[in-house]
């Protein structure tokens, strides 16, 4: 699972390489939840942190001693707390078309998030395609993939090089203007991070169409939309009750591998 980036450090460098520190306004700490259930087996993780002001460290405090579960409307998961902030589920199994409930007790504070698991699409293979940007030679990952017609599909893509989760970019996208349609879809990159003879693998994910809207807010609000220099991006829309950021998603997952060429 991407983790969140509420009120991460920023700083922007202008083409003379002078850093440009903004005036962006700080904030309390805020909790972060985020958590999966997926079509895989178990178990699945559901992690539990504070965020930290927009100018410190990348360094997410771990919330312990939380009451933690996980519910399918039959059977309810209490999970397991492994490492600081890191719960685990024992028994629950994910299903397509089946609505799970999260539900976090803090003290005396409840928080409670709920996701349905759409029906999986398959990912065919991944591709390559080379390009000339600005002089460089660029390889961009190809997800191809056949949409079902007359279905609503929200799809998030996971890139991992050579084995390592690459999280520079969340790749989602919907198919309003491809419904039925077999999809090459690009895995735009902001710079060049695939050379020849990586191993590249990628993840599709069939999401909800809440953890769609999380994952494109939150991709706007890290760069692809207009900067507000007065305040800190505003932080992505949660499914997360109670004022919490973070994310609850179950989501079917369908992966490929290739070697860059």
């Amino acid at each position: 699972m991407k983790k969140i980036i509420a009120f991460a450090s920023l700083s922007l460098l202008c083409a003379c390489q002078k850093t440009v520190t903004l005036p962006l306004n700080t904030a309390a700490a805020q909790l972060v939840i985020q958590g999966e259930v997926t079509d895989q087996p178990g178990p699945y993780t559901v992690t539990i942190n504070k965020s930290v002001g927009f100018y410190e460290d990348n360094t997410f405090p771990a919330v312990s001693g939380a009451s933690v579960k996980i519910s399918d409307g039959q059977i309810t998961d209490s999970l397991t707390e492994t490492s600081p902030g890191v719960y685990l589920t024992h028994t629950l199994q994910g299903r397509s078309g089946t609505t799970y409930k999260l539900s976090v007790r803090i003290g005396d504070s409840t928080y409670t998030a709920m996701s349905t698991m759409p029906a999986p699409v398959t990912l065919d293979s991944i591709t390559f395609d080379n390009s000339s940007r600005f002089k460089n030679n660029q390889i961009t990952a190809q997800a191809n993939f056949q949409d079902p017609p007359g279905v609503k599909n929200y799809y998030q893509f996971i890139l991992y090089i050579n084995g390592i989760e690459f999280n520079k970019n969340d790749f989602v996208f919907d198919d309003r203007l491809s419904d039925g349609k077999y999809i090459i879809q690009n895995l735009h990159m902001d710079s060049t991070y695939i050379v020849y003879g990586n191993n590249v693998r990628v993840d599709m994910y069939c999401i909800d169409s809440t953890v769609y809207n999380y994952f494109n807010q939150l991709e706007d609000a890290l760069g692809n939309g207009s900067l507000n220099t007065t305040a800190a991006p505003a932080n992505p829309s949660s499914n997360i009750s109670n004022g919490a950021f973070g994310i609850f998603s179950a989501h079917t997952v369908s992966a490929q591998e290739g070697i860059a060429d």
